[in-house]
């Protein structure tokens, strides 16, 4: 699969996250304070829960219903309650858009 337009750099503040669908997979794309865009599962693993409700901090989200934060770089929580990590997926971005390929699992 080729890469697939979000939205541009400007729909996302610093700070905050979207969600989107890209083929049936709920995405959550979040803008991180340092700059950075991230696409993680909008998913918590722990709870069925999108995590595009959550909280952005630093380069973790939360998951606002038990608070269990993943770091979006690794998809690894940083916390109870969730033990299980959340798929990352690979953003880049070209000409001031966000693109997102879902067949490029980040590890």
């Amino acid at each position: 699969m080729t890469s697939v337009r979000i939205c541009s750099v400007d729909d996302i503040a610093k700070g905050e996250v979207i969600a989107v669908t890209v083929d049936d997979t709920p995405l959550a794309v979040v803008h991180c304070e340092d700059g950075s865009f991230h696409a993680v599962h909008d998913e918590c693993s722990h709870a069925a829960i999108p995590l595009s409700e959550g909280e952005v901090d630093g380069c973790t989200l939360e998951c606002w219903l038990h608070g269990s934060r993943f770091d979006l770089r690794t998809g690894k929580p940083t916390g109870p309650p969730a033990t299980e990590p959340v798929p990352v997926y690979s953003v880049e971005v070209r000409d001031g858009d966000i693109y997102v390929n879902l067949s490029e699992e980040s590890k």
